[in-house]
């Protein structure tokens, strides 16, 4: 399945369940990101396993895993929701990445 197809996919479930029912501005739905990255930063910080899964009573998932999860849905429902050919634009900066000099900017991280 391609990235777009992921994205449409996304972005119909979060139709369906009622996260469009009014109009949504793109910096609210960057701040969400932003929110989730933060959660898998907590789950770090509360000692879980970046790499494991864990669930609650109740099965819903959870860790860091989940969070990095719940950030690239938000990234792809943002894509179908503007017609952002993902897609296309992963490819286009992976082939300009490779043309990069290695550690470019020679910044710390």
């Amino acid at each position: 399945m391609s990235l777009n197809q992921l994205a449409n996919q996304c972005h119909t479930l979060a139709r369906e369940k009622g996260w469009y029912d009014t109009k949504r501005e793109l910096p609210e739905l960057l701040c969400l990101i932003h929110s989730e990255i933060s959660e898998a930063l907590e789950e770090y910080r509360q000692g879980h396993d970046p790499a494991k899964v864990y669930h609650h009573a109740g099965g819903k998932p959870e860790g860091v895993p989940i969070e990095l999860a719940d950030a690239i849905i938000r990234i792809l429902d943002i894509c179908a929701h503007f017609g952002i050919d993902i897609d296309a634009a992963v490819a286009a900066k992976i082939g300009y990445n490779a043309t990069r000099p290695y550690r470019h900017g020679n910044k710390v991280c």
